[in-house]
């Protein structure tokens, strides 16, 4: 795995607006960085282009704002480009004396991982002189392999360097590769400054301090943009089991510093949190598993989680395409994981009551109500074999809080959804396994989020292992393989 340096568009620079060039030659799925140098009186943060991320500003340098002399501030943005990408427009408010804006983009590649996962720390030097170091105010987690972006912002335009690093404890860096050094002219002037470093070997968290030497006094502040080809990425897998179930998988987590963890199921445009999947703290975990057993079926979904990790920046991944099918109707308890197949025979009503009482005041009429009720209805439902009226029983018999999953062959609204177990009605005959069930419900919401959906049971290792050392052969690796492992038919 390797990230490497791009190329650099032109430098733009003016009092107040730039909208500088992105290189001559991008592609789709580069990572581009806009260093942004900026002075003003009211030492404003830039503004932030379209589609473009605020990484971080900083100000400092210490003094007044003058002519070559007081405060700058580095701020840095970040784009993963798509192709076509527009120019961004970066500005400060107008009519500032002396005010200045200069600003480049670079370009980074990488050669694996699932996308980039970046976190920024910056720091001031107030002393003039020529040798200028400033200590980074944020810890970084650092990791062999891990990508710098040196940025720099000096007060005084002449003011070329050399000797450009970053050092970090227990943290051993590569010599440092100079790209830009230029004058900003416009206003009270400034020097946009920028450099590479590699982490090569150690790991931690650890505050950075990026150093530099200068050809000529100057304050100014400076900043790491630390870089890593992100690890994570989600899966979801059908289980060969009835009902059917996905195994939703999110990996690679330690590696992109995640803390918290969201998954959800994408149908169409439609985003719904998979059970017990929300604000999921994976603080220290390398996976987050979670079974989806309340899929709609015959429709082609993806699954996405929203990764947050220690800086409070958020990430998505999304899974590939999966399509749950059956062969029948499902009545179904994603708790408990049991369910039944049935066919819905009649589901023609749909009542709702409303609580209310009419007054006659002086022959006009007056009502006054509650809320209109959830749906009540009798829903008809067969079964063909002695096995699925059984299956049926045993969900209705153990409804985790009364309450059952309906779902259609093919996914239908209005029909797909919860309910409230009243009572039921079964009707044999006696010459066929054939069953009618007739079940009064009243719709509901689905079982509170803190009841986790039963994925494989220690009975299913049973029913598949005699001994723990079979157990052990059979997965030589971590607890994670049993987790992922289909046990089903």
């Amino acid at each position: 795995m390797t990230i490497s340096y791009g190329a650099a568009g032109a430098l733009a620079q003016h009092t107040d607006t730039v909208t500088p060039a992105l290189p001559a030659s991008t592609s789709a799925g580069q990572l581009a960085i806009l260093q942004v140098v900026s002075g003003h009186l009211l030492d404003s943060v830039p503004s932030t282009p379209s589609g473009w991320t605020l990484v971080g500003s900083f100000s400092g340098g210490g003094g007044s704002f003058a002519l070559n002399a007081g405060p700058r501030r580095l701020t840095l943005f970040v784009r993963v480009l798509v192709g076509g990408d527009a120019t961004p427009t970066t500005a400060i408010p107008s009519g500032s004396s002396g005010s200045l804006i200069g600003a480049r983009i670079v370009t980074l590649s990488r050669s694996a991982g699932t996308g980039w996962r970046w976190a920024a720390s910056f720091g001031e030097d107030t002393t003039s002189g020529t040798g200028f170091s400033a200590a980074g105010s944020t810890a970084l987690t650092w990791a062999a392999g891990d990508f710098g972006v040196l940025a720099y912002a000096w007060n005084t335009q002449t003011a070329s360097t050399t000797a450009r690093a970053v050092t970090a404890s227990g943290i051993t860096f590569n010599t440092a590769t100079s790209h830009l050094g230029d004058a900003i002219t416009s206003g009270n002037g400034g020097r946009l400054t920028m450099a590479d470093s590699s982490a090569t070997a150690g790991s931690g968290t650890q505050a950075p301090t990026i150093t530099s030497t200068l050809s000529a006094a100057a304050t100014g502040v400076a900043g790491i943009l630390r870089v890593r080809e992100a690890g994570a990425g989600l899966t979801a897998t059908a289980q060969s089991v009835f009902p059917p179930r996905n195994l939703v998988s999110a990996t690679g987590l330690t590696g992109d510093d995640t803390v918290t963890a969201t998954l959800y199921r994408k149908a169409g445009t439609s985003l719904t949190a998979v059970r017990a999947a929300s604000g999921i703290n994976v603080t220290g975990q390398s996976a987050l598993l979670r079974v989806d057993a309340e899929q709609p079926f015959g429709v082609s979904l993806n699954y996405v989680a929203v990764l947050t990790d220690l800086y409070g920046q958020q990430w998505t991944v999304t899974s590939a395409a999966i399509t749950s099918t059956v062969t029948s109707d499902v009545i179904s308890d994603a708790v408990q994981g049991t369910g039944a197949p049935v066919f819905i025979e009649n589901w023609d009503d749909k009542k709702r009551t409303r609580e209310a009482t009419q007054f006659n005041i002086n022959g006009r009429l007056v009502v006054q109500g509650k809320k209109r009720s959830a749906a009540q209805a009798t829903i008809t439902v067969s079964t063909d074999t002695d096995d699925d009226g059984d299956a049926l029983q045993d969900v209705l018999d153990n409804a985790t809080e009364g309450v059952v999953l309906i779902r259609k062959q093919q996914t239908l609204p209005g029909v797909d959804g919860w309910l409230a177990l009243l009572d039921d009605d079964e009707k044999r005959n006696w010459q066929t396994p054939y069953r009618a069930w007739d079940l009064d419900t009243v719709e509901t919401e689905a079982w509170p989020d803190v009841l986790e959906a039963a994925g494989f049971t220690l009975q299913d290792i049973a029913n598949n292992f005699s001994t723990l050392q079979d157990i052990a052969n059979f997965f030589p690796g971590t607890l994670l393989d049993i987790a992922l492992y289909d046990f089903g038919p």
